[in-house]
């Protein structure tokens, strides 16, 4: 039997049942369409954090410290300091910048606007630089403004226009806790960034953040401690070389060693890595969970199947009296089985793509369709259509040809 003619029986037979047929396909349908939908939110949410460890700041390597809590009365120790930033930036080959931050909250008032709990970031003069933050008017504090603990201002888009409304707010004072500090700039619109709002932030030099804004407490048994150190590295440079360079001198600062550092190093790439890592694990877990349906809709073809072979066994008693072999009715039962399945998995297929864009269109969960996951969907649906449909192909080409045609 030619291909054609196989194909063009086996879709005369599904039109004759045309709702059995649609629903014989549904689990295909399913099956197809979850799959999509399931590993395009994955790699959404994969991109997402990708871009939002990516927006930090480019070709960065981060430095975080780890504090031993001492004995009653104890001081805790460890950990880095602001002179250890200070160090890697003259200290080690291939730093462009050296960030480091402070934080804190404070009440602000302008006039007759006050606001409660606004965030103080205290930093160093390359955070612009590492952070990928363009200022809009003004200018950025420098290093001597911040060894002088000068009392300078740079604002976040939104806490300006929330402060000064249409106003310039350039040469203007900010009352922030009981400090006043001269406005000096205002960034960009730079957005959230996960969790963060860069615009809804009041930038200091750290200085002014240790001297005025960090809990007295605090500040006696910690010094300028600081959590992290954000290391802005030379795209020219090998990272690897940097980080044995850096944490030589950290070691060696801190009187340890490196089987005893009190800090840990890593790079975006790391972090990244490790993201997607989990992600890929739970992308897959959902596309196995996905393609179950498909295996329903197998088992559903197979059902059916088996179903027209025993409706048509008189039909086939005649065909194989006028001259078709057993491969012929094997395979044209074969081909019904798989054109049910191909033929939901490309219903499977718009269902999958257009409910992956109305999802994240619809929902805060991003959606990034892959052309992988689209291919394998559709190849599972054939493969399950043909693996499926083989056993009711089989037992139709195996039947008696004058028992068939005594059937009623």
């Amino acid at each position: 039997m030619k291909p054609i003619e196989a194909m063009r029986i086996a879709w005369e037979a599904i039109l004759k049942n045309k709702v059995r047929s649609i629903l014989t396909m549904l689990g295909i349908i399913i099956g197809v369409a979850a799959v999509i939908i399931m590993v395009a939110i994955s790699a959404g949410t994969e991109a997402t954090i990708s871009e939002q460890i990516t927006s930090l700041g480019s070709n960065l390597v981060f430095v975080q410290g780890s504090f031993t809590r001492g004995g009653p009365g104890q001081a805790p120790t460890g950990g880095l300091t602001f002179d250890d930033a200070t160090a890697i930036q003259e200290g080690v080959d291939g730093v462009v910048s050296v960030v480091v931050e402070q934080y804190s909250s404070e009440s602000v008032k302008v006039g007759d606007v006050s606001l409660d709990d606004v965030e103080i970031l205290g930093t160093t003069t390359g955070f612009p630089s590492v952070r990928d933050m363009e200022l809009a008017k003004g200018r950025y504090f420098t290093d001597t403004e911040n060894e002088r603990k000068s009392k300078v201002a740079i604002l976040g888009s939104s806490i300006a226009e929330e402060l000064f409304g249409e106003e310039n707010p350039i040469g203007q004072t900010i009352t922030v806790g009981n400090t006043k500090l001269a406005v000096i700039g205002v960034f960009e619109e730079k957005g959230l960034v996960g969790n963060t709002d860069f615009d809804s932030r009041i930038y200091l030099p750290i200085n002014v953040v240790f001297q005025k804004f960090t809990p007295s407490m605090f500040a006696r048994f910690m010094g300028n401690s600081v959590r992290m150190i954000y290391v802005e590295v030379d795209p020219t440079v090998n990272t690897d070389d940097l980080i044995t360079q850096l944490s030589l001198l950290l070691v060696k600062r801190h009187d340890l060693t490196l089987d005893t550092a009190d800090f840990t190093v890593t790079t975006q790439q790391d972090i990244i890595s490790a993201q997607e890592s989990t992600t890929s694990a739970f992308r897959n877990l959902l596309a196995w969970v996905a393609g179950v349906s498909l295996i329903v809709g197998g088992i559903g073809i197979m059902n059916i199947m088996l179903v027209s072979v025993t409706e048509r066994t008189r039909e086939i008693g005649i065909r194989q009296a006028v001259g078709a072999t057993p491969n012929d009715i094997r395979i044209q039962f074969l081909t019904e089985a798989l054109l049910l399945s191909v033929v939901g998995g490309l219903i499977g297929i718009l269902v999958g793509v257009g409910g992956s864009y109305i999802f994240g269109a619809l929902s805060d969960m991003r959606t990034v369709i892959q052309a992988a996951s689209i291919l394998l969907a559709f190849g599972s649906a054939a493969i399950v259509g043909a693996f499926f449909g083989y056993y009711p192909a089989n037992r139709a080409a195996q039947l008696d040809p004058i028992e068939a045609l005594r059937y009623e």
